[in-house]
């Protein structure tokens, strides 16, 4: 049998006091409907249709491998789906009901409630939960295992209002059966709108099964409805997440000063410093010490590697690796076994060799360096001439001085030496030494001229003997200076 399932996601969430619709508000740095969506994939079902109106551009962008059915207007629970009857309306299986505002739905839950419907041959199984009598959910009316009705709270008697098992949003119905009722659900009720509610009462008086699957956790389920609620369950699945991790092997210094996404995995014996941002589809290996106040998303770290204060994105980091802090990695980054990078180095489109070093203030872009390379402080790959992108190749054994500029399109050939300062332009071949700085001029004693013209600036405008004087040895000086730079200039010469 088959498994679709639709998600209500149309809404505008007025309270969420916000221009974009509520279902892409994000609970640990994934949309709300994302995590609803991905859970479903999780459970493998055979269909995933998402309904969407408010601002349903900004809701599409944001989810794949589902089909989205569009609500014009939004007047009700029923009404939504009732426009995916043309996608779904004639097919045969069974159908879950979701609302888009529950992140925190696992797909164990939703295996239950699915089991529970098929075992007990129920046309409609509404998911319940005992909740505090404060809570203005609909009150489940149940005869035996039939569950009768579902009273708005509004519309409760005291009596009903003393009734614990509630209502949580979630069903679970037969498919044909879903889409008979809905054909007999009407607007005539203050708000003029069509509710999956009365769905459950429908299908009582065609006889059919209707069951209730009580659920412990209405965390799960509860709806998100403002951003304190958002907050709250911001709270509630970092606990949950970290505490899956705690219990894997992972250690977690201060779990409540640590955000970890729900996609992200972690190996045995990692250690994860407080402050830490981890999220996407990071996955981070074993033996590894993350932190403190590391910022990773979608990253491949391997084993033993240790990174502090950084931001790392979209790379990966293979085993031994050591860098920060304060390093900075994106654009599909590939830092191979044993690398050292230190403080204040940027990359960017890199791929850097084993055991190659760059150990601060250095930016590496668009560039393949190779093996037991060392990039001087300061070094920069120019990259970049306004237009385009150009890259930057430095073969195995080189050695990079300090403050060099590497203007791409270059390549530096294996066992190179860059002298300190240089700004190469043209390729430098293998074995090779480079030196591209102006030659050094000392001019000997000028420094005590510098010192008499600053006092001749200060001098009277009638000190004239002074000032000739001053310029007679100035003058003597410079010729001296340039004897002395010829001879050396012959010297180097032969």
């Amino acid at each position: 049998m088959k498994t679709y399932a639709v998600v209500m996601a149309a809404g505008k969430g007025t309270r969420m006091k916000s221009d974009k619709p509520k279902v892409v508000h994000e609970v640990l740095y994934k949309p709300m409907v994302c995590h609803i969506v991905d859970e479903l994939k999780g459970l493998g079902v055979d269909g995933i249709y998402v309904i969407v109106g408010h601002k349903a551009e900004e809701v599409m962008k944001l989810v794949d491998g589902v089909e989205f059915v569009m609500q014009k207007e939004q007047l009700g629970t029923g009404h939504a789906l009732m426009q995916a009857k043309d996608v779904l309306g004639d097919k045969e299986g069974t159908t879950i009901v979701l609302n888009g505002d529950a992140p925190l739905i696992t797909k164990e839950t939703l295996q239950g409630l699915i089991q529970y419907h098929n075992e007990h041959q129920m046309k409609g199984t509404v998911m319940t939960c005992d909740c505090d009598l404060n809570k203005k959910f609909g009150r489940i009316i149940r005869e035996n295992d039939q569950v009768k009705g579902i009273v708005e709270y509004k519309d409760c008697t005291d009596e009903q209002r003393n009734i614990s098992e509630m209502n949580v949003g979630e069903y679970c119905f037969d498919n044909a059966a879903l889409f008979k009722a809905l054909e007999s659900v009407t607007n005539n009720n203050a708000q003029n709108e069509y509710y999956i509610t009365d769905v459950i009462e429908i299908m009582n008086h065609q006889n059919l099964n209707v069951g209730g699957y009580k659920i412990d956790d209405l965390s799960e389920v509860g709806g998100i409805n403002d951003k304190f609620e958002l907050q709250e369950a911001t709270k509630q699945l970092q606990y949950r997440i970290n505490k899956k991790h705690l219990l894997d092997g992972v250690n977690i210094v201060d779990m409540t000063n640590t955000y970890i996404g729900r996609d992200v995995v972690i190996g045995h014996d990692t250690t994860i410093e407080p402050g830490c941002i981890i999220k996407g589809k990071t996955v981070i290996g074993n033996g590894c010490h993350i932190g403190p106040y590391c910022e990773f998303d979608n990253v491949e770290i391997k084993d033993n590697v240790e990174i502090k204060f950084s931001v790392i994105a979209d790379s990966i980091i293979e085993n031994g690796v050591d860098i920060g802090p304060y390093a900075r990695l994106r654009n599909h980054c590939h830092i191979l076994e044993n690398v050292h990078m230190g403080n204040f180095v940027e990359m960017k489109k890199a791929t850097f060799g084993k055991g190659s070093k760059a150990a601060h203030l250095s930016y590496i872009g668009d560039a393949t360096v190779g093996e037991n390379v060392n990039i001087g402080c300061g070094t920069i790959t120019s990259n970049y001439d306004g237009k385009n992108k150009f890259q930057t190749v430095i073969e195995d054994n080189v050695f990079v001085g300090c403050n060099s500029n590497l203007v791409a399109p270059v390549t530096v050939g294996k066992n190179a030496f860059i002298a300190a300062g240089s700004t190469i332009t043209d390729e430098v071949h293998e074995d090779a030494f480079a030196i591209a700085r102006s030659r050094q001029v000392n001019k000997e004693g000028y420094s005590k001229v510098l010192e008499e013209k600053r006092q001749m600036e200060q001098m009277p405008q009638g000190s004239i003997h002074e000032r000739l004087a001053w310029g007679a040895r100035k003058s003597e000086m410079e010729n001296q200076q340039r004897k002395k730079n010829k001879t050396k200039n012959r010297e180097m010469e032969r």
